[in-house]
């Protein structure tokens, strides 16, 4: 069986005229945006040393946690475990002059950039609140069942390329988020998950929102996935499933997510440069001993542990899973490695995505060449563990292909936003908009 998940059309073309359904589970909040240096001297927080925190328990913690990140200029997601002192955060942060309301979570935020194409219609199963409702698209349908009184929020600190906190010196722009989300932790919706996917009958399912587990306990994390792991395996296989990852800190949830748990279920992955490398350190994957990327991830070895995940994890003749799809995407490129035989139209999918960051991240609806630069290496070695090929990249042929043992890899550089207007979300809608230009062959 052939199935279009959306087109396999050039990156150029037109939308197909008929409708996909689309379902999306199973975390969903609205987003306060605002400067994280500004809230934290809101807070009458003072800048000092940065260190990193699994779980933030107090404002001391946040500023703490913040620091070390800006000072890496990575993305990172904590759970914040005090209720009223979060909440206390949450007021400050929402009434800040600077903050911006926006959907939030990464379910509701493929769901949403998806939204934008009329032929789509987007189921979203996720705790639904008012201020989130409202600012949904209208082409997100949202069952009864998915609503509540009250609004998730996940706060999104953000800060600039070069911008200064004390000591600190952030050496590009991105966002630490951190929030008090029982409902998505709980995984809350999925219940509703299950009931409503007959009736609705979807063409692809997007799963998100595992990350948020780690606020609860050992206990109730084990039942919820073994329960969630049960629904997945319900959804019929005609029907692909991506599942999009996002930051965690406990390595042995993920290892149980990798090994035995959600990887054999689901056809896609989507994931930054943080979790692919938080992924291999989990399940002694190649290149583990690797504390933090020094600067542009190395394609080498970024190609060595997509390759390993699609090796040792994926589809094989003796190995009863569905994994057959990553795409990984970080500042300066994305690569999209596919298991050889399941998936086409790479080069159209790569491209789309790594034009969705640069256009997104500036807020522009196409590449304003003035406002963007390369970051990305121009020659780059395939690996750092087998004999590589070495390739320099062609500006006439921005997308790049190169072949390993039955998995296939597409690279293409990022336009980088020289000021970035958002950058919370990027992700989402990078995987978002490569999955609208994939084609898949279920077999």
């Amino acid at each position: 069986m052939s199935l279009y998940c959306l087109t396999s059309a050039p990156a150029h073309s037109g939308f197909p005229v008929y409708v996909f359904l689309l379902y999306f589970s199973v975390n969903a909040c609205v987003d306060v945006v605002l400067s994280g240096v500004k809230l934290l001297e809101a807070l009458g927080l003072k800048p000092g040393l940065g260190k990193n925190h699994d779980v933030l328990n107090s404002r001391q913690d946040l500023r703490e946690a913040f620091t070390h990140f800006m000072e890496k200029g990575a993305a990172a997601e904590r759970f914040f475990s005090d209720a009223e002192s979060f909440h206390h955060i949450a007021q400050t942060a929402s009434e800040h002059p600077g903050a911006q309301l926006y959907v939030g979570g990464n379910a509701a935020l493929i769901g949403q950039k998806l939204a934008a194409n009329p032929d789509l219609k987007i189921l979203l199963c996720g705790p639904v609140g008012p201020k989130l409702h409202e600012l949904l698209d209208d082409n997100v349908v949202v069952p009864p069942e998915s609503m509540q009184e009250r609004d998730e929020f996940h706060l999104i600190l953000e800060y600039q390329a070069g911008e200064e906190w004390g000591q600190v010196k952030a050496p590009n722009a991105n966002r630490f988020i951190f929030s008090h989300d029982l409902s998505n932790g709980a995984l809350n919706m999925l219940e509703v998950f299950v009931s409503s996917l007959e009736e609705f009958q979807p063409d692809l399912v997007v799963l998100s929102g595992l990350h948020m587990m780690e606020g609860q306990s050992r206990e109730m994390r084990h039942r919820r996935l073994m329960e969630a792991v049960a629904s997945i395996s319900d959804i019929p296989t005609d029907i692909p499933i991506h599942l999009e990852l996002a930051s965690m800190t406990d390595q042995d949830f993920m290892s149980n997510i990798v090994h035995q748990q959600v990887f054999p279920l689901v056809n896609s992955i989507g994931l930054n440069e943080q979790e692919l490398l938080f992924l291999t350190q989990s399940a002694s994957g190649p290149h583990a001993s690797l504390a933090s990327w020094n600067g542009v991830p190395d394609v080498g070895a970024v190609s060595d542990i997509l390759f390993w995940i699609l090796k040792e994890h994926g589809k094989t003749a003796d190995r009863a899973s569905d994994l057959t799809r990553i795409h990984f995407h970080t500042l300066a490129y994305h690569i999209l490695a596919t298991v050889d035989g399941h998936w086409g139209n790479q080069v159209a999918a790569v491209a789309a995505g790594a034009r969705a960051a640069g256009a997104q991240a500036c807020a522009t609806e196409t590449i304003d060449t003035s406002r963007v630069f390369l970051k990305a290496p121009l020659e780059f070695v395939t690996s750092q563990i087998e004999a590589p090929s070495k390739i320099s990249l062609n500006p006439d042929e921005p997308v790049v292909h190169w072949h390993r043992e039955g998995i296939s890899f597409h690279f293409t550089p990022v336009l980088v936003c020289k000021d970035p207007v958002r950058t919370v979300g990027l992700g989402d809608a990078i995987s978002a908009e490569g999955l609208l230009y994939s084609e898949i062959n279920l077999q």
